[in-house]
C-alpha cells in the first residue's frame, strides 16, 4: 500500500490483511441539510466502533445497527435513513429486497442514503499433516474459495493463524498432534477436527490435559458421515464438517471486545432510546445512564442522554431487545 494512500483505504488494506470483518458504508445520496456528503465513507467493525464518516451521531447509530446486522448476513444493503415517516407509518423499518428505509427523529430535515457492503474474511482452514487426506484437503480447499494454510509439522503452525482461521484439520496420523489440538482449543478456533478412528481419536482426546467441554470441541473422527472411503472422499466429508460449522454461524462476526458492567450484551443486541425512539445497537461507544429506575437506558446520542437525565419520568421504559 502507497504512504500516500488514502486512511480509510490504508485501513481496510491492513483489516483485510488480518482477516478482520468489517462493513463499509459508502454515502450514495444525500438530501440538504444532512451533514455527510455522497462520497463520505466510514467503516464499522464486529464490536460496533465506526471508523470514517457518514452523518452525525444519530444517523451514525442507526448505520452502526443496520451494519452489524449485515456483518452477520453476509448480505449488502441499501439503506435509507429520513426523518419522516416511513412508508407503512408506523415508524418501523420498511424491509424490502436490499434495502430497508428507516426513519430518524434526529435528522434535521435531511435525508441520506447509504450502501452497506460487509466484507467478511475468506474463511481460512489450516491443515496439519502431508497425508493423501491432507493433500486432498489442500486441493479441494480453494474451489470453495477457502484459504488453506498446509503444515507438515506442529512447528511450521503458528498462534496467530490458529487465532485467525476457522478451522483446523489434523490429518498427520499420530504425529505432533497433542499440542496443536490444546492450542486450537484455547485459540477458540471454531472447528477443529482429528482424522482417525474412533479408537484411537477417543484416546487421544482423553489425553489432553483440557476438561470435558472443551474435549466436546474436537470433531473425530473428522467429517460428516456419508459413507467415505478413498482419501479425496474423505476429504469432501470434512469440508462438509467445516461448511456446516462455518456457516451455520457468522464468520468471526461475534464481539470481541468485553461488554460494559451491567449491560444486556454487545454488537447484535438493540435496545430502544426511550427519548427519541431509536433503534441503538448496544457497543462499548453507546452512551447509557442508570438514573431513574433499576434498568439501564441506552441512546443514539448524548443529547438524547441528557434529555432523560432532566426527567426520568417523564419517558416511558424502554426494552432492551
Amino acid at each position: 500500500m502507497s504512504p500516500t494512500a488514502p486512511p480509510l483505504e490504508a485501513r481496510m488494506a491492513e483489516l483485510t490483511g488480518r482477516h478482520v470483518p468489517f462493513v463499509k458504508a459508502t454515502v450514495v445520496r444525500a438530501r440538504r441539510p444532512a451533514s455527510a456528503r455522497p462520497g463520505d465513507t466510514a467503516l464499522v467493525l464486529a464490536d460496533g466502533r465506526v471508523e470514517g464518516f457518514v452523518g452525525g451521531a444519530c444517523a451514525e447509530a442507526t448505520v452502526r445497527v443496520q451494519a452489524l446486522r449485515t456483518l452477520r448476513s453476509g448480505e449488502s444493503l441499501l439503506l435509507r435513513i429520513s426523518p419522516e415517516e416511513t412508508a407503512d407509518g408506523t415508524g418501523e423499518p420498511v424491509v424490502e429486497e436490499g434495502a430497508v428505509s428507516v426513519a430518524n427523529p434526529c435528522l434535521s430535515g435531511g435525508e441520506l442514503e447509504i450502501f452497506l457492503e460487509p466484507l467478511r474474511p475468506v474463511p481460512r482452514v489450516v491443515v496439519l499433516g502431508e497425508s493423501p487426506i491432507a493433500r486432498a484437503l489442500a486441493a479441494f480447499g480453494p474451489v470453495l474459495g477457502y484459504e488453506i494454510t498446509v503444515a507438515s509439522g506442529a512447528d511450521g503452525i503458528t498462534p496467530e493463524e490458529l487465532a485467525g482461521s476457522q478451522a483446523l484439520v489434523i490429518a498427520s496420523h499420530g504425529r505432533g498432534e497433542e499440542p496443536v489440538l490444546v492450542s486450537a482449543v484455547r485459540a477458540g478456533v471454531p472447528y477443529i477436527g482429528l482424522v482417525a478412528s474412533p479408537r484411537r481419536g477417543a484416546a487421544v482426546l482423553d489425553a489432553l490435559p483440557l476438561d470435558a467441554e472443551d474435549r466436546a470441541r474436537i470433531h473425530t473422527p473428522a467429517g460428516l458421515w456419508i459413507g467415505a472411503r478413498t482419501p479425496g472422499e474423505i476429504a469432501v466429508s470434512i469440508l462438509a464438517e467445516v461448511i456446516q460449522a462455518v456457516r451455520g454461524r457468522s464468520v468471526k462476526v461475534e464481539v470481541e471486545v468485553e461488554a460494559p458492567p451491567e449491560t444486556p450484551g454487545t454488537g447484535s443486541v438493540t435496545a430502544v432510546d426511550p427519548v427519541c425512539g431509536m433503534t441503538v445497537s448496544v457497543v462499548d461507544s453507546t452512551p447509557y445512564s442508570d438514573e431513574g429506575g433499576d434498568e439501564r437506558r441506552w441512546f443514539c446520542c448524548a443529547g438524547c442522554r441528557a434529555a432523560y437525565e432532566k426527567d426520568p419520568a417523564r419517558y416511558a421504559k424502554a426494552d432492551a431487545s
